[in-house]
């Protein structure tokens, strides 16, 4: 059976909020992005357990917010292919190619993470709560 697309993603987004259910991470003291960058994204999910937003942002947009910014700890998926430059808390700068399908883990931190590619940047972020936990 192969599924669509649009399948895939509601599936992905049920086991990632049974996953949030599962773990007590901490949230990290970070800026709220759809407050901060509300263009860009939106929440597409939220309950007491887990906050997915998607994000959209063009060609030499910042891909996760705009500047410096800081995140809770996340699970990205990307959703199309993209290129970006980050550049980390301690000044280190690196090239990468992210991938459709590419899902990965992010600990809390604070960067500048910029789309250097010729395409729009699509990614759900998922960002899982503690009990208490609120978004700055």
């Amino acid at each position: 059976m192969k599924l669509s697309d649009t399948a895939r993603r509601r599936l992905l987004l049920a086991g990632l909020g049974a996953l949030g259910s599962q773990l007590d991470l901490d949230a990290a003291d970070a800026q709220d992005a759809v407050k901060a960058m509300p263009k860009s994204f939106r929440v597409v999910l939220e309950n007491d357990k887990v906050r997915v937003l998607e994000f959209t942002g063009r060609p030499g947009m910042g891909i996760c917010g705009e500047g410096v910014h800081s995140h809770p700890a996340h699970l990205t998926v990307v959703l199309n292919n993209w290129h970006l430059r980050a550049t980390l808390a301690d000044g280190t700068v690196r090239e990468r190619e992210r991938s459709f399908g590419e899902v990965f883990w992010s600990e809390a931190e604070t960067h500048k993470v910029e789309n250097t590619g010729k395409n729009i940047t699509r990614a759900l972020i998922i960002e899982l709560k503690t009990p208490g936990a609120k978004c700055a």
